[in-house]
């Protein structure tokens, strides 16, 4: 489970740029093709936030859609798929353009 890794690294960054303040709400942007699941973030929050100044945090998850361009005909458009087809003309010749993301957004501190 990476996510238990990758959501640890997120409680340390933030703990050593906040130092001692106590924090109170987390905005994180996963995007829906980062191959992070965002249940899987919170279960994980609550278990890495315990004893550090974020525990009690707000955990919010933005989760932006894939957006996609076909190399092939330019059309443009969402995707959930990590190796998509263009909805145009059925290429498998495309750029992804966004939906990768993984990063923290706001921290709100007391």
């Amino acid at each position: 489970m990476h996510e238990l890794a990758i959501t640890q690294s997120v409680v340390t960054t933030i703990t050593q740029r906040m130092r001692d303040l106590p924090v109170r709400r987390i905005r994180l942007e996963v995007g829906r093709l980062s191959g992070l699941v965002p249940d899987s973030v919170r279960f994980c929050f609550a278990m890495v936030a315990a004893g550090t100044t974020c525990e009690g945090a707000r955990l919010e998850i933005d989760e932006p859609p894939g957006r996609a361009r076909c190399r092939s005909c330019g059309a443009a458009f969402e995707t959930g798929e990590v190796l998509p087809l263009c909805d145009g003309c059925g290429s498998a010749d495309i750029e992804v353009e966004g939906g990768r993301e993984l990063r923290i957004r706001e921290v709100e501190v007391a």
